[in-house]
């Protein structure tokens, strides 16, 4: 059996599960995208190509072979989006939580069933169908469970809203020695620039003390200001509207030395070398198109 342990996002990873983008399925009709970044690339012709996304899910798995990382691959359906398997699931320690997940995309966890065969029964915990969470809300830093939700009555009019209050209330419940603490997002169906899909596409802790921030993301700025406190000023890398758009803070870190970034993100790639990282750059900027990037793809089962 596998023991799971994700205790933090930058401790030395052993074993992921990367999604796929074979069998991707022609590009979307508008009334059937989930973000309002692909709507505007289904608009404008410029929707990623399954050739190329391929490509680059590749160059990431060879960065995880470099550094010994067991990796997990989804099943392949057809005609299937299945590169974001972080949204499927997430582990917080040694369990698994599956994710109420956008109903049209259900049969992403399906896909991954030969990697769920191998843990612990006991250690997979579902949930009922009115608590929504997805693993990009989800970020474990020390002693905290951060978690991305939209406190709007009018929740239920996002399909970019994926965590909801019951959801935070649901892991308040599981893990009482935790310290909770949930971010208001801002939200948009139809503006890329206003949305914050996930808590990981306007914030990201990385090595052992600093985070990648995008202020305007929180609804709230005392969310905000929670972060500085806990960071400081000086260890918060701040990134505008358009490198969030970009998804500057969605890197995936193989290790608290170790960040997979995308290759055009130069100003960020930059501060992190000098903050004595060592930064592997790939393209990624294909897949950026669907509101997603490096930590989206990965749903990491084990770090040291």
């Amino acid at each position: 059996m596998m023991k799971l342990n994700v205790q933090d996002e930058t401790s030395r990873l052993r074993a992921v599960v990367l999604g796929i983008a074979k069998n991707n399925g022609p590009t979307p009709k508008l009334e059937d995208a989930y973000d309002p970044k692909s709507r505007e690339h289904i608009e404008a012709g410029t929707y990623p190509l399954e050739k190329d996304m391929v490509f680059e899910m590749q160059a990431f798995n060879k960065v995880f072979e470099k550094y010994n990382v067991k990796v997990y691959r989804p099943n392949v359906i057809e005609d299937y989006n299945q590169i974001f398997s972080r949204d499927i699931a997430f582990v917080i320690g040694d369990t698994l939580i599956k994710s109420n997940i956008l109903p049209d995309r259900e049969k992403e966890i399906e896909a991954i069933q030969h990697v769920l065969n191998q843990i612990e029964p006991s250690k997979i915990i579902e949930t009922t169908d009115d608590i929504h969470f997805e693993g990009g809300d989800v970020m474990l830093w020390n002693n905290h469970i951060f978690i991305g939700t939209y406190k709007g009555d009018d929740y239920k009019n996002y399909i970019t809203a994926r965590t909801n209050m019951k959801a935070v209330n649901f892991i308040k419940k599981i893990f009482p020695n935790k310290i909770v603490k949930e971010f208001d997002l801002v939200k948009s169906n139809t503006n890329a620039r206003e949305n914050a899909l996930h808590l990981d596409c306007c914030f990201q802790p990385v090595g052992k003390s600093k985070a990648i921030i995008h202020k305007e993301g929180f609804r709230d700025v005392n969310d905000y200001n929670y972060l500085l406190d806990l960071f400081g000023a000086d260890n918060l890398f701040h990134i505008s509207k358009d490198e969030m758009y970009q998804m500057f803070s969605n890197v995936f870190s193989i290790s608290d030395k170790v960040i997979v970034s995308e290759q055009n993100f130069t100003r960020l790639n930059s501060w992190l070398r000098a903050q004595g990282f060592i930064v592997e750059e790939i393209p990624y900027a294909e897949i950026a198109k669907q509101e997603g990037l490096l930590r989206c793809s990965t749903m990491p089962l084990i770090r040291d």
